[in-house]
């Protein structure tokens, strides 16, 4: 789950780090009295997106009376006109830094990144310090000494020292902050953060945690995404041509890089959800049958791999929902099956049974996504593969 800014501030004041002082506003709210002493305002559409600025949706002004010119220009550049405002007190920046911790996920640790200044694409800057954790602040001072004065260093290095500690409490995925300010009095302020938390330690932590957040996404659902997690699994909507049927995020995510290597992008990502039924299957073509129907979709892929399940009964059930009704495009199956699977029916027995069918069917994944971009790209008079 991604966190509002404002949702992502409360968690780090939680943990003792500085930020600015803010309040959310309604709708027409004017500057409350207890901001109206501030040194200077911004004003910030409260999104689960990022590129706030880019977009002219955070509006910087000097007196209490700017504010509502400056929510007349946010909203302007927004769709929904009842997207939370965040008020804070503007900070005297002497210099901007990036600060976040991630999962490294090829090491299997978390990751403490630095660089000397903040912004956009900082992530690609080739003076981006990387530290591995577990770091104590004088390896992660030994690391970025380059790059700051040594007071600020030894200061930085004690401040992301903190914060690996803070990911595993809270279950992130990311803790961002950018920019980490060193404001005029000399202490170092997060004045924006970009958090996610592990959808999957939902249990561990309050459900009523950061409802302006959980608000926002159940918002940008789209019906289909709403309809696929109330019949059991996580739907995400993508902007392809190939309806992916899978089971997991790691299958889905292979299958999406081939699909991509042969010039196809998927029209779907499906994972599971934690605490849902075990099988799934049924309720994934349902969905996948209302989004092929729509006209930019070229194919269906459903990609299986099945460890004890029968495979037979798989093939029963996909055979059933081949036959209920004609498919809005062609349909390409690819399975994988362990010897346990395989008991009452062998993998080329379900391959012959889906060919009989009309069905193309595949025990190599790369074998299967080369026969769907010849037939897209057949239909579509481009280079075949």
């Amino acid at each position: 789950m991604r966190l509002t800014e404002a949702d992502g501030k409360v968690l780090l004041r939680r943990h003792g780090l500085a930020v600015p002082r803010g309040v959310l506003l309604a709708g027409g709210e004017d500057v409350p009295a207890e901001a109206a002493d501030w040194r200077g305002f911004v004003l910030k559409a409260q999104l689960l997106e990022g590129r706030r600025g880019k977009r002219g949706l955070v509006r910087k002004f000097d007196r209490p009376d700017g504010l509502g010119e400056a929510r007349r220009l946010i909203l302007a550049n927004l769709e929904d006109a009842d997207t939370p405002l965040l008020l804070e007190e503007a900070v005297p920046i002497l210099r901007e830094v990036f600060v976040a911790v991630r999962v490294d996920g090829t090491r299997q640790r978390l990751e403490i990144l630095i660089a000397p200044e903040g912004g956009e694409n900082v992530e690609q800057s080739a003076r981006l310090a990387r530290v591995a954790t577990p770091a104590r602040p004088d390896a992660i001072f030994a690391a970025i000494a380059k790059l700051f004065p040594p007071d600020l260093a030894a200061r930085i290095a004690r401040y992301a020292a903190r914060l690996p500690a803070l990911t595993q409490q809270e279950d992130l995925e990311l803790l961002e902050i950018n920019p980490l300010a060193l404001a005029d009095g000399g202490s170092l302020v997060a004045c924006d953060a970009k958090i996610i938390r592990d959808d999957s330690a939902e249990f561990r932590h309050e459900r009523n945690q950061f409802p302006m957040s959980r608000a926002l996404a159940e918002r940008a659902m789209s019906p289909l995404e709403r309809t696929a997690r109330d019949l059991g699994f996580q739907l995400v909507e993508l902007d392809g041509d190939v309806v992916l049927v899978t089971s997991g995020a790691g299958l889905a995510m292979t299958m999406m890089d081939l699909l991509a290597d042969y010039g196809l992008r998927a029209a779907s990502f499906m994972d599971n959800l934690r605490g849902a039924p075990d099988e799934t299957m049924a309720q994934r073509l349902k969905i996948a049958r209302m989004l092929a129907a729509r006209h930019n979709i070229k194919a269906i892929v459903f990609q299986t791999v099945i460890a004890s399940r029968s495979l037979a009964e798989r093939i029963a059930s996909l055979v059933e929902w081949i036959r209920a009704e004609p498919l809005p495009k062609p349909l390409f199956v690819g399975l994988a099956a362990a010897h346990a699977a395989t008991r009452s029916m062998t993998t080329e027995a379900a391959i012959e049974r889906l060919r009989t069918l009309g069905v193309p069917a595949f025990t190599d994944p790369v074998a299967l996504v080369k026969a769907v971009a010849r037939a897209v790209h057949a239909v579509a008079g481009a280079p075949r593969f």
